[in-house]
């Protein structure tokens, strides 16, 4: 089985394509980023916090 990123393998024929595949996931959270982004949901925006775990993450 043949996996790619791209839309076309030279010589190849593609039987199927399942469309873009991704995942999150938050690791290394604790209380003070929890209650700071609650309070950015509750005001609305973006939590900068989370946001550094995400890219973290990756």
């Amino acid at each position: 089985m043949l996996t790619s990123t791209t839309p076309y393998i030279a010589g190849r024929e593609i039987a199927e394509t399942l469309g873009v595949v991704t995942g999150e996931a938050i690791i290394g959270a604790n209380i003070f980023r929890d209650l700071l982004a609650g309070l950015t949901d509750i005001v609305g925006g973006r939590s900068r916090a989370y946001e550094s775990a995400m890219r973290d993450a990756r």
